[in-house]
This record gives C-alpha cells, sequence and structure tokens, in this order.
C-alpha cells in the first residue's frame, strides 16, 4: 500500500514538475519571442534606400539613412521593437484611454484626462500641419507598425494583460507631446489656482500675499532684480491669538505636503561660452527631472544623414529622442547642442461660466450669449460596461471646476489648442548657431520651456520655446476671472518679438533649474505658474561662477553637487533650539546633527535629521492658517509648487507673537515641539536615530510600470534594484524615490567625443534584451558614460523592397 502511494504520490510530482518546467519554456519562448530584431536585413517596399541600424554595448541606436524621411520610419520600426508599451501607456494616458487597456484602476485618471477631449485636438492639430510635417509623421507610423508587426510576438506586457495592441495613428505622436503637457502642466487640473481662490476667501489679502511670496534669498534670474522680501501683517490683519489652537492630525499633514519638498518635474540645463573651455566652442549641460519608470522615457539615439549645411555635408545628431514621436529632443548636431527645463510659466487659467438664469445651457460671452456644447464621451473599461462622461466645453474650455461661489469654471488650457502641436522643434537638428537655434523657438508645438543653446563658435542663448503664450488682458491669471466682457481673457497669442532672450551674455554663463528667470514685463508675459525656490539655479549659478575653465566632466560635476547649502540655517536652528535641553533623545538628536556635513549623502544622518526638522516646523508654523481654510473648505490643501521657505523663515526670524499657533507659548517652544516629534518618530524605528541614514528613505525605487501587480519576486526580474542614492530637492543633484535626472547631458558641440550621456532605466522594455538596464548603474554612481556610440555589436539593414 505505502509503495503504490508513493508511486502516485512519485507520479503527481513528475506531472507538477513538467508542467512547471513546460509553463517556464513557454513564458520564456514567448518573452523571447517579443524582443527586438537585431541583425539581419529586412526589406521594405516604401524606402527610398537602404537603413542602417547599429546597436553599441549600451543599446545606443545609430541609423544611418539616405534622407531624414527614412530615418523616421526607421526611427519609429525600432521604437515600436523596443519601446511600444511605454509609447501605447503614453498615448492612451492623454487621450483618457487607459482602463481600455490595463482595467477599472485606471478609471479615476480617464475621467480627469477625457474631460479635454485630447483626442479630437491632435486630429484637428494633425489636419492643420503643414504637408511636410504630416509626411513625416505618417512614415514614422509606418515604421512603428512595420516594426510592431515583424516582432515574432507580440511585445510580453500585451499577454500579460491579455490584450493586443492596437496599430500607430499618425496622431498619437501628438498624444504622447499632450502627455508631457500633463506631467509639466499639473495634470490638467490647475489645482493651485482654485487653492489661491479658497486661500483669499478666507484669509486676509496681507497675510496670503505674505505666505505665498517668493524668497529673494535664494533667487538667481538670469535678468532683472530680486524679489522683495514679504512683510510680515500686523496685528490688526490678523492675529492667531484669538483662535482655537490647531490639532494636528494626519489629514492636516497631507494638506501641507504639497508645500513641503513634494518632487515636481523640473530640470536643469547651463551653459558656458567658448571663452571658458580649452577648444573655443561653447558647452552644454542639462538633466531633465522627472518620474523614473522601467525603461526610461528617453531613448539614446544616433541619426546620421546627407545635409547640405551641415559640416561635410553629413548630419550627424546625438542625443535622446522620445519614443512615439520622431524627434531628437535634446543633443547635439555637431554645430549645436541644446537642452530644455520646464519654464513653470502660467499656461492656465480659470473662467467663470455666467449661464443664462432663464436657459442654464447658454452661457455669457462678449456680445452676448453662446451655448454649452455636450459631449457623451464612452471610456471604454476592460471586463466592465462603458462608462459614459458627458462633457460640457465652451469656447474656452471644458467645464471642470467651481469657484469658491459654486459658479461653474471652465479651463483655459494652453495644450487644449490645436495650435500647440507640431514638429517644429526638429529644426534643431539643423541649426548652424544659437541664432538660428533661437529663432524657431517661439514656434515650437510643445509645452513652453527653457530652451538652452550652445554653439561651436562659443555662442551660448537662452529663451523660451513653445507657441502657446497667451496674452492677456483684463483679468488676475491667478484667480477665476470673468472673460464674459470684450476685451478680456486671452486676446491672442505672444510675436517671437515679445520673447524673452539672450544671447552671448557677459560673463559667458547661462543657467535654469524651473526658477523664475526673469521680471518686469517679461514676467508679466510668462506669468507665475510655480516657480522653483531657486536654491537649485542659485547653487548652479555659484558652481558656475566658481571656475574659470570647464570640461564635459566639470559639467558633471555640478549636476551631481548634493551639497545641502539650504539647510545650513536649519542645522543652526535646530542646534540653538536644543542648546540647553536635557532630555535625552534631544541631547542625542543635537549630537547627531552638530557636525554638519552639509550633504545628502547616502550615509548622512545629520542630514535626513535636519531635513525632517525643517519639514517639521514648517508644518507647525502654517498648520494653523491651512486649519482656517479648512474648516470652510474641507478639501484645501496648499497650492502645489508654491514654496513656503520665504515666509516660515521670516516667521522664524521676527518671532510675531500674533502668527503663532497659541497652543505655543512661544516660539522656542513650537521648535523644541517640532525637534522632540522628529526624535520620537524616527527614534522609535530600528536601531534608533543614530541608523536614520538618508539612504535608508532615499531609494531609486525604479520599476515597470506593470511591476505592482505581480508578485514581489517576479516584479524583481522586471525592476531595477532598489538602491540608496544621494540628493535631494533644492540642490543640483535632485534624486528623490521614483523621480530624478531622466538622464545627464554634457557636450560641446564638435566635440561629441569627449561628451556625456548618463540614463537610468535602461534602452528596452525586455528583460532578456542585452539591454535591458544598459547603463543604469552608471547612472546610479555617477559614472560618466559615453555620449557617442561604441563599437557596434549588432547591425540591422532596412533596404527597399526592389533591392537584389
Amino acid at each position: 500500500m505505502m509503495t503504490r502511494r508513493w508511486r502516485v504520490l512519485r507520479t503527481l510530482l513528475l506531472v507538477l514538475l513538467s508542467l512547471l518546467l513546460v509553463a517556464f519554456v513557454a513564458g520564456w519562448y514567448l518573452l523571447a519571442g517579443s524582443r527586438a530584431q537585431l541583425d539581419g536585413v529586412h526589406r521594405i517596399a516604401s524606402l527610398s534606400a537602404p537603413v542602417s541600424i547599429g546597436r553599441d554595448a549600451l543599446g545606443t541606436v545609430t541609423i544611418e539613412g539616405g534622407n531624414r524621411t527614412d530615418i523616421s520610419y526607421a526611427l519609429g520600426y525600432v521604437h515600436a521593437q523596443e519601446r511600444f508599451f511605454a509609447m501605447d501607456l503614453m498615448r492612451r494616458m492623454s487621450a483618457g484611454e487607459l482602463s481600455a487597456l490595463v482595467g477599472p484602476a485606471a478609471l479615476k485618471t480617464d475621467l480627469n484626462h477625457r474631460r479635454h477631449r485630447l483626442r479630437a485636438v491632435v486630429e484637428a492639430a494633425y489636419a492643420q500641419l503643414p504637408a511636410a510635417q504630416k509626411h513625416e509623421l505618417d512614415r514614422y507610423r509606418d515604421g512603428v507598425n512595420a516594426g510592431l508587426a515583424d516582432l515574432r510576438v507580440q511585445p510580453w506586457e500585451y499577454l500579460l494583460l491579455n490584450a493586443k495592441p492596437q496599430p500607430w495613428r499618425s496622431e498619437d505622436s501628438a498624444l504622447v507631446i499632450a502627455a508631457m503637457y500633463f506631467d509639466l502642466n499639473g495634470d490638467g487640473r490647475n489645482e493651485r489656482e482654485l487653492r489661491f481662490g479658497q486661500m483669499r476667501a478666507v484669509l486676509p489679502d496681507p497675510l496670503v500675499d505674505f505666505l505665498l511670496a517668493p524668497d529673494p534669498d535664494w533667487e538667481a534670474p538670469l535678468s532683472g532684480r530680486l524679489s522683495r522680501s514679504p512683510v510680515i501683517p500686523a496685528a490688526d490683519v490678523f492675529d492667531l491669538r484669538h483662535l482655537a489652537s490647531t490639532q494636528r492630525s494626519a489629514s492636516l499633514s497631507a494638506a501641507l505636503a504639497p508645500a513641503l519638498d513634494a518632487p515636481r518635474p523640473g530640470s536643469n540645463n547651463f551653459a558656458v561660452a567658448g571663452t571658458l573651455t580649452g577648444t573655443g566652442a561653447a558647452m552644454l549641460a542639462n538633466d531633465m527631472h522627472l518620474a523614473l519608470r522601467v525603461p526610461n522615457i528617453w531613448f539614446r539615439t544616433r541619426l546620421r544623414y546627407p545635409d547640405a549645411s551641415a559640416p561635410n555635408g553629413q548630419r550627424d545628431v546625438n542625443g535622446v529622442s522620445l519614443p512615439g514621436t520622431p524627434a531628437v529632443v535634446v543633443g547635439s548636431n555637431g554645430q549645436i547642442a541644446w537642452g530644455f527645463t520646464n519654464s513653470y510659466g502660467d499656461w492656465q487659467d480659470w473662467v467663470r461660466v455666467l449661464r443664462d438664469p432663464a436657459n442654464p445651457a447658454r452661457y455669457k460671452v462678449p456680445g452676448g450669449w453662446a451655448t454649452i456644447e455636450h459631449h457623451d464621451e464612452h471610456i471604454q473599461v476592460k471586463g466592465q460596461p462603458d462608462t459614459i462622461l458627458t462633457v460640457e466645453d465652451t469656447r474656452w474650455g471644458p467645464v471642470i471646476g467651481e469657484d469658491v461661489d459654486g459658479t461653474p469654471l471652465a479651463l483655459a488650457w494652453i495644450a487644449d489648442r490645436p495650435r500647440s502641436y507640431n514638429l517644429d522643434l526638429m529644426q534643431l537638428e539643423r541649426s548652424r548657431d544659437v541664432s538660428a537655434a533661437l529663432n524657431p523657438a517661439p514656434h515650437f508645438g510643445m509645452p513652453p520651456q527653457n530652451l538652452l543653446v550652445a554653439d561651436s563658435a562659443g555662442h551660448i542663448g537662452w529663451t523660451i520655446a513653445g507657441n502657446g503664450i497667451p496674452l492677456r488682458v483684463g483679468i488676475d491669471p491667478l484667480l477665476p476671472s470673468d472673460w464674459s466682457t470684450s476685451g478680456n481673457g486671452w486676446q491672442g497669442w505672444a510675436a517671437p518679438a515679445q520673447y524673452p532672450r539672450i544671447e552671448n551674455p557677459v560673463d559667458g554663463r547661462l543657467w535654469t533649474a524651473n526658477n523664475r528667470t526673469v521680471d518686469g514685463d517679461a514676467l508679466a508675459l510668462l506669468g507665475d505658474g510655480g516657480y522653483d525656490l531657486g536654491a537649485r539655479a542659485q547653487q548652479i549659478r555659484d558652481d558656475l561662477q566658481a571656475h574659470g575653465s570647464f570640461t564635459p566632466g566639470n559639467l558633471l560635476d555640478i549636476q551631481l553637487d548634493n551639497r545641502a547649502l539650504l539647510l545650513t540655517r536649519w542645522q543652526q536652528l535646530l542646534q540653538q533650539t536644543l542648546a540647553d535641553s536635557k532630555t535625552p533623545a534631544l541631547m542625542q538628536l543635537r549630537h547627531l546633527t552638530q557636525s554638519w556635513r552639509g550633504r545628502a549623502a547616502v550615509d548622512s544622518v545629520d542630514y535626513r535629521l535636519v531635513r525632517a526638522f525643517r519639514s517639521r516646523v514648517s508644518e507647525l508654523v502654517l498648520a494653523p492658517f491651512v486649519a482656517q481654510v479648512q474648516q470652510r473648505y474641507p478639501d484645501f490643501s496648499w497650492p502645489a509648487a508654491s514654496s513656503v521657505e520665504a515666509a516660515v523663515w521670516q516667521l522664524i526670524r521676527a518671532e510675531p507673537p500674533q502668527l503663532l499657533d497659541p497652543k505655543y507659548a512661544d516660539w522656542h517652544a513650537l521648535f523644541t515641539a517640532a525637534a522632540s516629534q522628529v526624535a520620537t518618530e524616527l527614534g522609535r524605528q530600528p536601531g534608533g536615530l543614530a541608523a536614520r541614514s538618508w539612504g535608508e528613505y532615499n531609494r531609486s525605487a525604479i520599476d515597470h510600470p506593470l511591476s505592482a501587480a505581480l508578485p514581489h519576486w517576479l516584479a524583481r526580474f522586471i525592476d531595477m534594484s532598489d538602491q540608496p542614492l544621494p540628493g535631494d530637492n533644492n540642490m543640483p543633484r535632485v534624486a528623490t524615490p521614483g523621480f530624478g535626472a531622466s538622464e545627464r547631458l554634457d557636450v560641446s558641440p564638435g566635440h561629441e567625443a569627449e561628451g556625456v550621456l548618463e540614463m537610468p532605466g535602461g534602452q528596452s522594455d525586455n528583460p532578456l534584451s542585452p539591454y535591458y538596464g544598459a547603463g543604469h548603474e552608471d547612472w546610479v554612481n555617477g559614472r560618466p558614460t559615453p555620449l557617442l556610440p561604441g563599437p557596434t555589436q549588432y547591425s540591422l539593414v532596412l533596404e527597399p523592397a526592389g533591392n537584389g
């Protein structure tokens, strides 16, 4: 009997092992089948001449062809084979079509985004493009669909989702650009200005002006004066002593989170003139700060094709392309190098929609009434019936908000205009010098950016790139306004001559880091969409001014600068606060922060503790003001992208009793309470305060979009290893979990062989590809990775079908 049972058990085990082996082999076969084709010859009927596609050890793609249109086809082919799923997510995200692919988990995002009806916007944008740009997009589309069709197995993500990839359309490239609008313009909701309105409805204007004021201590504009120091309101304006004290709560802390170092899309770029380099050519650095993922958003690319205006008649472009579009976004063409940072101008405004009391389907416009358009948007949800979203649309934009008095609000947003999408950015590939690169920038169909350019003759320049700067008349751009009066609202678009522009500054240095760059009329034109505090830009500026000559390595050193200059005064405040403390936990906190290294290094305990102290003091200082607004508007949170450093530090220095939460006897008591909370909350964790290094918290957390749906052991197979990272906000080396430099470029045009290009997350989306995660470790460790491709390891040739 025992022998028979053992045989049955052994047979079952063998069957189970066989099934597991078959499943493993099948999974491996399918995964391997979705890898990109790396070598061989493939015949394409629509090519005019052969195109070669080479790959080096990092997977950098070198595409060489007889003309730019064939290059666009080949680039689309490669993008599809290496990155189609990521491209698909970007077009679906902006169109509000994610739920059809991944199910109800994405429905909230789809509902928010579908209100903008961007699928219809980009179709209109494509229809009005010049014929040459339409042709470029069509050829890229054809390449994408050919590359997708030539995979032996569809991309592995679709096997996991039990879905089928849909063909690429020409207008889908504009949806990828639209995804960048969402990312860089606050997700198309403009909640920041709604919060301004809530604050002003409750708090006196002088107090709100003070709380939201910029900090002149940290500003570093390219031109113009510093802001004025904020003025503390007197007791007759606002006095907390007459109000109830504030109780700390999770909701109050969450409401203040947007003000306390929350990561936000941004970037660094800076340039030095040829007089400061050893070659006479100017030099540029660029690192774009975005949410990080596997694979990376950018794609290492080299394009080579004949061009009579290029040196030696051959255009040679090195940089990163954006899968989903045929453009090299940042890079160098041998004559110029260019890079971008988010401008943080104001590209959205709320419009009060005044309905006709006798007919709510109508709303007031200059000269009379107009009818609100209704669109029933059918949102497909995988595994469920469609969700129907009725969008109310006005001539200014969709109705998606409500003013403090209940009036409906329409959002005017440049991304909802078809004019905001084109391929004019591609002109940079052929620009010969700084002036030639800056001239077309006001026509680029993209989110308005700081464009920095350096050329091989030693010149440098800056302007705003993007054709969506509205001309505002008769409105407050930071609050909902009435546009129903003739002449109010957006009255056209800024002409190129109105764009601020700087060429060849006297000291040979330019820098932007999402900070305010100008003042006066130029600032009024651009508006304020939430400029960075400026500490990062100031540190870059000072780093540049500390050197008299530069190499690409020097620029990389500035990008990797993790000195915590902003926190130095906070470390001093913490030491002063705890000087006489006899509480053991506070004595330990004082001891651990007494020797101030002043760096966001992975082993820095002092940095993490001082940073936590700054956040907690800021929270306790601002809490009573937030609580006042939440009494009327329970959903209130601090306006995103609005630094509170100026107001909080002014209060710390002046210690006005009327603006102190009455729960504290004096300001020293507030500082001590903040220190006590830090010591308690961080001290209770394993190892106590002494074990709280910055690297324990600041992890890379760079994951594949689907890994959250997988078991942990399997997710590790597709994510990058989770590693401690140096850096933080408010310093050049920006790094927080899942967020940071999506690339680091350092290059002097004409000297690309000495250039640097680091990139996290790898080049390919297939875990079995030799390029999955390629280059990631260099990025983590700040090791210079060459910009130019190394020796070719694989070569694929696309030939016209008639050849041979």
